[in-house]
């Protein structure tokens, strides 16, 4: 049998646990363009129009189950840009990626899925909204980085407020006349 100082222990000096996978792990198995529309409704009118643009930009996130060990997480973009003189284009990208987590506590494996995973998946989603403007004729829309953790903890705040506040509405600890 194997002593405790035995060459059968990990560097924390913890026994291996006879191969047992119980190591927490997270990342990802495999990226994908899911969903990609591009259209220029107003070409080649448009390339003549000399109005400043506005842009609309919009994201989504979403996470869907496949397995007990592995979710699909997508990043939805959405651009249009417009002038006075009409649209001059839209594009509408569904980004996602399959990512793998074991042995991970519910609480980080959430905070994982809606807050890194968008972070590690957003810099190939933005250089393909950059190269599917400037394949349509146009700048390349170079997306700003986006702050997917200070989000995730913000909407996480507004959560906890809003249930809060169902609380108190549902009849929380009374208040008043004894």
């Amino acid at each position: 049998m194997a002593d405790e100082g035995d060459v059968l222990t990990n560097l924390d000096n913890q026994p291996l646990g006879n191969g047992a996978d119980n190591q927490p792990t997270a990342g990802f198995l495999v990226q994908y363009i899911k969903d990609l529309s591009v259209e220029n409704p107003n070409a080649p009118a448009a390339f003549q129009w000399t109005d400043q643009p506005q842009l609309d930009l919009q994201f989504n996130i979403a996470v869907n189950n496949v397995s007990d060990e592995v979710s699909e997480v997508e990043l939805k973009i959405n651009a249009s840009a417009t002038c006075e003189s009409g649209q001059l284009y839209m594009v509408e990208l569904l980004y996602a990626g399959l990512v793998g987590i074991r042995n991970l506590p519910e609480e980080q494996a959430h905070m994982f899925l809606f807050a890194e995973a968008p972070r590690i998946l957003f810099p190939f989603a933005r250089r393909v909204m950059a190269d599917a403007t400037r394949d349509m004729g146009f700048q390349p829309l170079m997306v700003d980085p986006i702050d997917f953790n200070g989000l995730y903890i913000q909407r996480m705040q507004e959560r906890q407020q809003e249930e809060g506040g169902a609380q108190a509405n549902m009849g929380g600890p009374a208040s008043g006349n004894a």
